[in-house]
């Protein structure tokens, strides 16, 4: 005997609403496959941040520097909220060089010293290696017997860094700057042209016009007044290449100054009135009234 069965009641739509869950189910899943791969972190605040510390250190290359300050406030905030150790490891390296140079040691040791923490606690080798070369220039700067070993404790930290570049070039500037402190000419210049290298490899500019800048300085305290104005006129390009405003003040005071040591008193006033004009279009009148005040002395 043959039995129709009567469907359960609700069976067959329970059936239809599971296949419109599974044709839903299988469209997301198609679209998610079709779709670009999700990426592995956001880095949308980091972007930001990195970016204003560029616009940071620029400000402070041209001598803003509490518009720079300001600037790097901003920066930790936006490091602080990420988390980001590298970020506030670079702020501090940043805003301790920015009060050191206003003449705020105190202030600039503390920075350092909140940097090296951070980076040793985040296990970042080699940016405390950076910040343990600030804080040999520091040394350096301040005077004392402190040049003779500044040499040996950067090249270690140098010789530690792969891929921190630019720091690696800073660490040859500041052994140059302690052997131009010793009055050791020739290996003062072939430190900064180490560093120079690296700069004009990566197309850094301003620093490539400093490092000239640098050997100028060398070249001059040992009597080589032509090869310091050749130094000199090289950072003059680097830095009109770079728009660095401040920069070309400094280059054309420092002519003005080689062309005094050399007797060239039309060539000094050239220069020196030059200066003067390029600080007073950036509106440090502090800058270019120090320049003025060079003028009577040319004769």
């Amino acid at each position: 005997m043959r039995m129709d069965r009567k469907p359960v009641k609700g069976f067959r739509n329970f059936f239809r609403l599971g296949g419109n869950v599974l044709n839903v189910t299988l469209l997301w899943l198609m679209s998610c496959s079709a779709a670009p791969k999700r990426p592995a972190q956001t880095v949308t605040v980091r972007n930001i941040a990195e970016s204003r510390l560029g616009l940071a250190n620029k400000e402070a290359d041209q001598g803003k520097y509490e518009n720079a300050l300001n600037i790097l406030k901003e920066v930790r905030g936006l490091a602080v909220r990420v988390d980001d150790p590298r970020l506030l490891i670079r702020e501090g390296l940043s805003r301790g060089n920015i009060l050191y140079t206003l003449g705020r040691e105190g202030e600039a040791a503390e920075v350092w010293n909140r940097a090296l923490a951070e980076a040793e606690s985040a296990g970042e080798q080699e940016l405390a290696g950076a910040v343990r070369i600030y804080m040999a220039r520091s040394a350096l700067l301040a005077g004392g017997s402190a040049a003779a070993g500044v040499r040996e404790r950067v090249s270690r930290e140098i010789a530690a860094m792969k891929e921190e570049k630019l720091f690696i070039a800073f660490g040859w500037i500041v052994i140059g700057l302690a052997e131009k402190e010793r009055g050791r000419w020739t290996e003062g210049e072939d430190a900064i042209r180490r560093a120079l290298g690296i700069h004009e490899k990566h197309r850094y500019l301003e620093q490539a016009a400093y490092d000239w800048y640098l050997i100028a300085s060398i070249r001059s305290l040992a009597g080589r007044y032509d090869a310091a104005l050749e130094a000199l006129r090289k950072a003059v390009a680097f830095d009109r290449r770079s728009e660095n405003t401040y920069g070309l003040g400094t280059d054309w005071r420092a002519l003005g100054d080689v062309h005094k040591k050399a007797g060239s008193q039309a060539e000094a006033l050239a220069a020196y009135r030059r200066a003067i004009d390029i600080f007073r279009s950036l509106g440090l009148e502090q800058e270019a009234s120090a320049v003025e005040a060079r003028l009577d002395n040319v004769y």
